[in-house]
């Protein structure tokens, strides 16, 4: 997600989007860079309008709790949604996070 928010805060700042400037940013953060998910970041926002897309965003109501999003938020966060697979896929290796919801001790327990 990290570097999701490392091309909003460039978009922000009116900073052009490019490889060289999320590596940047995240290492100005502490991240520890890796370079195919900025390539990959890059490739995916390459035809997006990111301030139309936070336009979309903000327009779209809310999702009920438990619910999922309309269609308008899924057609516009389609570049997210691969970003946050690609995520879930590398930190995949963590087994103490299932090991916690085997037990009810994860936030769905806190909110039934």
């Amino acid at each position: 997600m990290e570097y999701v928010y490392a091309a909003l805060i460039l978009n922000e700042s009116d900073e052009e989007v490019n490889e060289e400037n999320i590596t940047a940013v995240l290492e100005a953060a502490g991240v520890d860079v890796e370079e195919s998910r900025v390539k990959a970041l890059v490739a995916a926002l390459e035809d997006v309008d990111i301030e139309e897309a936070i336009e979309t965003a903000a327009a779209a109501p809310a999702p009920a709790a438990g619910g999922s999003a309309g269609g308008e938020v899924e057609a516009a966060d389609d570049d997210d949604e691969e970003d946050a697979e690609e995520e879930a896929a590398d930190e995949g290796g963590d087994d103490d996070d299932d090991d916690e919801e085997a037990d009810g001790e994860g936030l769905g327990a806190l909110f039934g």
